[in-house]
């Protein structure tokens, strides 16, 4: 009986140990930079993980612990060795496959798996295009390796249940297997403290990678669910009278005045707006970028309005879409466009600009269904919608559906049948990963950096033909082209999470409705994705009251911040960029992750501010 009263015990050890050994292979997956780390931080790591390993092993230990209780009291027939054996084994498979996951994704994303990929399962196979086939080979072999190390672990520690001693009773035997089980209620919540185990527990090194090392994977997921569906603001930095105060100081207007860019008189122009799928700053030429990856770009910021010191909103394609087309703040653990009913909610370019007479049509290469923006673009009010199924077989050439040239040509043929006047946008997908593109490289190089560098050199070459034929069309002398980013990107450099390199994105405003006294105008305001919509509405001479998150990037800067400022946010964190530099803020460990000398203290009391009072916008969606 010995034996099988420590059973269980060994049972938990089991799921500790095989979380040592994942974290062991995050670590070597990442291996460059687990040696960047200061001397003596990974044995922290290890060290500063085993209450949310220990939590997440009591998870995990539940429904075995419940199944031993109910085969205990059935008796030898229940054959429960074997039923804890299959239940284990697929346990061990789902937390290898979150394991593997996560590997494949902290790189490009910068933090550890949530919640977050579970809105691409219906589209799997658009959710697997950013990865090459070599790729989803070693993950599949990570993963298959993991699983029979958890095979041969169980088997060393746990072994064979051994059966009850004679005049044991099953009761008796029950009775012991429900002790472990009400003593799991200890580890779940990370031990006997007031307040349960969250990820700030583990967090002890200013080194963002050493903290996140020391996550447990299924915990995180677990607890992200949690999170989505909680109604609680849980950043709560200041009382709430201040936070609004503090953050509606960035929308105070500064004066009447906006400038005008467009040609006189000019009524209801049309509006091409392009997305650029993740034109990150650091290739772009005139925003200080390398030269020569985006000469079309470079060459309209001398001929059309280039804005200097635009920061995307958040990382993802569809935050970068609700920041856009609707002006709205991205939040830091999750996006709004998840909750078709709190989007029903959002103000709309494309809807404001049907009610003005408008024609829309909305293009892009790729599925709509992707991460929910089909149900956010119908809200949206565009009347057509061009996708990847209306594409002929023969130009579906890339893993996410139809090359950008694609794309463009089919916008050179429709866009004369356009009803004037139109507001059309068209999203690009060639530059994503993995940077797949039919053209000769023209960086060396097989590394994801040059890839990423070729793919958009690319795009940026097949928009400047575009808009070459586009110059001798009759619609261009009435259309205003705005050509933003949706997001930025790690590469090249490896840009951390919070790195506002990362985030910095261009924008420009070109085409026949500019007037010639605009042209080759820079501006450098600080400013965010979510100002898009409101600086493009006062343009065309209309409001953009429903736009309350948006401000002109034309018009006078605010008293408050008279250089702008722009809010950006992160998995877990956000940072704040002004003329006077950047902070950045890790919101698990509570703590600032990166702060230029000449930042305030205020410039970080509007984040705190800015980020408690958009959350709770969001919420009361």
């Amino acid at each position: 009986m010995k034996s099988r009263f420590a059973f269980q015990p060994r049972y938990f050890l089991f799921w500790l140990l095989y979380f040592g050994l994942v974290r062991v292979l995050f670590l070597v997956y990442y291996l460059p930079r687990t040696l960047a780390l200061p001397a003596g931080t990974v044995p922290r790591i290890f060290g500063h993980a085993l209450r949310l390993d220990a939590s997440a092993a009591a998870y995990l230990c539940l429904a075995p612990f419940l199944l031993f209780v109910v085969g205990s009291l059935a008796g030898p027939r229940f054959g429960l060795d074997k039923a804890l054996r299959w239940l284990t084994g697929a346990l061990v498979a789902l937390v290898a496959l979150l394991t593997v996951a996560d590997l494949a994704l902290y790189g490009p994303w910068g933090f550890r798996l949530d919640a977050t990929p579970l809105q691409y399962l219906r589209t799997p196979g658009e959710a697997a295009a950013s990865a090459t086939p070599g790729m989803l080979g070693l993950l599949l072999g990570l993963w298959l390796a993991l699983l029979g190390a958890g095979w041969g672990l169980y088997k060393g520690v746990v072994g064979r249940l051994p059966e009850l001693p004679a005049g044991f009773g099953r009761g008796r035997a029950a009775l012991a297997g429900l002790l472990y089980l009400v003593l799991l209620a200890v580890p779940l919540r990370g031990g006997l403290q007031q307040i349960p185990i969250n990820q700030g527990d583990v967090y002890f090194s200013a080194v963002p990678f050493a903290n996140h090392a020391a996550i447990n994977v299924p915990w995180n997921v677990l607890n992200s669910l949690f999170l989505q569906n909680s109604t609680r603001n849980p950043y709560q930095f200041l009382p709430d009278t201040a936070a609004t105060r503090l953050s509606a100081s960035l929308y105070q207007p500064g004066g009447p005045d906006t400038m005008r860019l467009l040609r006189p008189g000019l009524r209801q122009p049309n509006v091409l707006f392009i997305i650029l799928e993740s034109f990150t700053g650091k290739l772009v030429g005139h925003l200080g970028g390398e030269r020569g990856v985006t000469p079309t770009l470079d060459s309209l910021s001398r001929t059309g309005v280039a804005f200097r010191n635009v920061f995307a909103a958040g990382d993802r394609s569809q935050k970068g879409l609700v920041a856009l087309l609707s002006g709205y703040p991205n939040q830091p653990a999750t996006s709004i466009i998840k909750y078709p009913r709190k989007t029903e909610r959002l103000p709309h370019l494309a809807r404001v600009l049907r009610e003005q007479g408008y024609s829309t049509a909305y293009y892009h290469g790729g599925e709509l269904a992707f991460a929910n923006m089909k149900s956010y673009l119908v809200t949206a009010g565009y009347q057509r919608f061009t996708e990847r199924a209306d594409f002929a077989a023969q130009d579906q050439n890339a893993k996410w559906g139809a090359h950008d040239h694609v794309l463009f040509n089919r916008l050179q043929q429709e866009l004369p049948k356009q009803p004037a006047p139109f507001f059309v946008t068209a999203f690009t997908l060639s530059s994503h990963e993995p940077f797949d593109v039919p053209m000769r490289a023209r960086f060396p190089g097989a590394d994801e950096a040059s890839r990423f560098r070729n793919s958009v050199f690319y795009t940026d070459h097949v928009l400047g033909r575009f808009l070459q034929t586009a110059r001798q069309q009759p619609w261009w002398p009435n259309t205003l082209v705005v050509l933003v980013a949706d997001h930025g990107h790690p590469q090249p450099g490896g840009s951390p999470n919070h790195d506002p390199a990362k985030f910095r994105i261009p924008l420009l405003l070109t085409g026949g409705a500019l007037a010639p006294t605009a042209r080759g105008r820079q501006v450098s305001t600080y400013g965010s994705q979510t100002d898009v919509a409101a600086t493009l509405l006062h343009q065309l001479n209309l409001p953009a009251t429903n736009f309350p998150w948006s401000r002109d990037l034309l018009a006078p800067a605010p008293p408050a911040w008279p250089g702008g400022a722009a809010f950006y946010c992160f998995t877990d964190g956000f940072g704040v960029a002004t003329p006077a530099g950047t902070v950045t803020y890790d919101n698990v460990a509570r703590r600032v992750i990166e702060r230029d000398s000449a930042v305030s203290r205020r410039q970080l009391r509007f984040g705190h501010a800015y980020e408690q009072v958009s959350f709770g916008d969001f919420l009361g969606k």
